[in-house]
């Protein structure tokens, strides 16, 4: 908690893999958004080993609010992250906030502050996070609920009668009409409170990528901090970047990783084996619709005899795939 009287102060972290010039232009918009609020920016690099390092330490070495460093690995997207936060302040000091930008994200000038002043406002909050939108100014869903059972089997099967049933299940809930209490939020603009940091650790580098902010939050939220969507601040983001998601002919081990990793430890081996189960039974109704109507959206290639294959290795050889 800040001291009465002491100006609160900010580290902003922003995590570079192979997109140099993206995320000078984030980190442009982030010294924007953070003048007048106390604090420093750290851009990381993530071992992209393209040039990137030296391109940002040269862009970047005459501004006084920066620093670029090296990671010294591709741990994924939490370890990058955490390196950053592990840094501080400039000067060694602990910020009272970690702010985790995006490197495709590129925040309104108020868009900092307005997080900045939510949780010194809301002091039981531990994270806040921004309304995300794109480009095009179409709102990016970025708000969730906790995953279970239910609601693999719900996002699995993609049935109006299921999906109705299940409605208060489902990960997505759209985004709300106004700044409030969610489980969790994607970690395109987030800031943490250093007080539940300190309590509950950073981000689980076993993830490399996906759910690590999922888990986050929801340890936060068992230790009582709940995350809170901010409509007010506002931030662009043009989404999968560094990842190259929206190119994938077929999702990436490391996603099935993630997923079972994050069920394992939210409930043991018998949660991740029910969430499987689960997706596994809602993917066979939904291929069994599409016998009957073809033209229904197919999941990714393969995707469910990957998922068992990874799943059948994991109860076989526990983890042989994880990091």
């Amino acid at each position: 908690m800040t001291m009465p009287g002491k100006m609160p102060t900010v580290l902003t972290v922003i995590l570079n893999w192979r997109t140099a010039e993206m995320t000078l232009k984030a980190a442009d918009a982030a010294e924007r958004a953070m003048e007048g609020i106390a604090g420093g920016i750290v851009v990381v690099d993530n071992d992209s080993g393209d040039g990137s390092f030296e391109r940002m330490t040269e862009a970047l070495k005459d501004r006084p609010r920066f620093r670029v460093v090296q990671s010294g690995r591709n741990g994924g997207f939490g370890a990058g992250n955490n390196t950053g936060i592990r840094l501080g302040l400039p000067g060694g000091e602990r910020p009272d906030y970690a702010y985790i930008l995006n490197s495709d994200a590129f925040p309104a000038p108020d868009a900092i502050r307005t997080l900045l002043d939510y949780l010194e406002t809301h002091r039981a909050v531990g994270f806040a996070g921004s309304y995300i939108h794109g480009p095009d100014g179409e709102a990016h869903v970025t708000c969730f609920r906790f995953p279970s059972p239910a609601s693999e089997f719900e996002g699995a099967a993609r049935t109006g009668p299921i999906s109705k049933l299940l409605a208060k299940r489902s990960v997505s809930i759209g985004v709300p009409d106004a700044s409030g209490p969610v489980d969790w939020l994607a970690g395109a603009s987030l800031m943490m409170r250093e007080e539940v940091i300190r309590k509950v650790g950073t981000f689980d580098e076993t993830f490399f990528l996906y759910f690590e902010e999922t888990d986050l939050c929801r340890r936060a939220a068992e230790a009582g901090w709940p995350t809170h969507f901010v409509r007010d601040s506002r931030v662009e983001h043009i989404g999968s970047v560094s990842t190259g998601m929206k190119t994938w002919k077929r999702v990436p081990g490391y996603w099935f990783d993630s997923r079972w990793h994050y069920f394992r430890k939210s409930g043991g081996t018998g949660r991740a084996v029910s969430a499987t189960l689960a997706h596994l039974s809602g993917g066979l109704i939904l291929l069994a619709r599409r016998v009957v109507r073809p033209s229904i959206p197919s999941g990714p290639p393969h995707f469910l005899r990957d998922m068992v294959g990874h799943a059948i290795r994991q109860l076989v050889r526990p983890g042989k795939d994880l990091a």
